[in-house]
């Protein structure tokens, strides 16, 4: 047997015993799905409003509002809710530092101005499927800010990695994503189902063992963007196998962030 191929079956296989661990147990593995970076209409981001048509797996589309163009979600499955992704995705970091549209140094009214302009024109182009939700471009936000999120309208926020309270501030849901497609720093491709499956399989086991909060949905992240083919194959067979597994729920974004969030 080619060792590549042992590996992949080795980690289809821990990921679906760590679900059968939950069933087990009487709960059920709950899972959403964010994909980031939509402005316009694409040959990646048609592929992608045909996936979800195809597998019926609800997304939350994260939305760039500078660059969004009209008519962006005309062919977009009714299970496709859109989430503000910063502003216009700038960064706007010293030189040398992390990349962040939203740095501490920036006034925070300036910061909730742009944000407020950016959410109407998102809502002009999204209607009925935008959610207060914020989506930061790389995952990253200034703390100072998220107090003020909830009074500018927003009821929820989504960056990377396991959440450490349920609400980022009174009013504000968080809820993360925890499995990451992309390999950023070996060559911006798709990471391979053995890494990808390992980061799904080991959220949830934190979460069953209390090691992370088990309330919050395991959130897989896609940018249809730099998929290849192989990210693309991937994402088939997962819904294939999960869209209508025993045990195993694809929640809609708006249940995701709660009441503040429902249409």
């Amino acid at each position: 047997m080619d060792f590549g191929a042992a590996m992949v079956d080795t980690a289809w296989r821990s990921f679906t015993e760590e679900i059968w661990r939950w069933r087990d147990m009487g709960r059920r593995v709950e899972f959403w799905w964010r994909d980031d970076d939509a402005e316009r209409m694409t040959p990646a981001l048609s592929r992608l409003f045909d996936l979800v048509a195809q597998v019926k797996v609800p997304l939350a589309l994260a939305v760039v509002p500078g660059g969004c163009e009209k008519g962006l979600l005309d062919s977009a499955d009714p299970s496709v809710a859109v989430i503000q992704h910063g502003v216009d995705h700038l960064n706007r970091a010293e030189s040398g530092g992390k990349k962040t549209e939203f740095p501490a140094d920036e006034p925070i009214d300036a910061a909730l101005q742009r944000l407020a302009m950016g959410r109407a024109g998102l809502e002009a182009v999204a209607g009925f499927r935008a959610l207060p939700v914020l989506a930061p471009p790389w995952n990253r936000f200034t703390a100072g800010l998220i107090p003020h999120l909830s009074r500018a309208g927003y009821s929820g926020i989504s960056t990377y990695g396991v959440r450490a309270t349920a609400d980022a501030a009174p009013g504000l849901r968080q809820v993360n994503t925890h499995v990451d497609l992309i390999d950023w720093k070996g060559g911006r491709h798709f990471a391979g189902e053995e890494a990808v499956l390992r980061q799904a399989a080991r959220h949830l086991e934190m979460r069953r063992t209390g090691q992370a909060d088990s309330a919050e949905p395991t959130g897989w992240l896609t940018h249809h963007a730099v998929h290849d083919e192989a990210a693309w194959q991937f994402l088939a067979r997962l819904f294939e196998l999960t869209g209508n597994a025993e045990g195993v729920t694809w929640l809609r974004p708006a249940d995701v962030f709660g009441d503040g969030a429902r249409q």
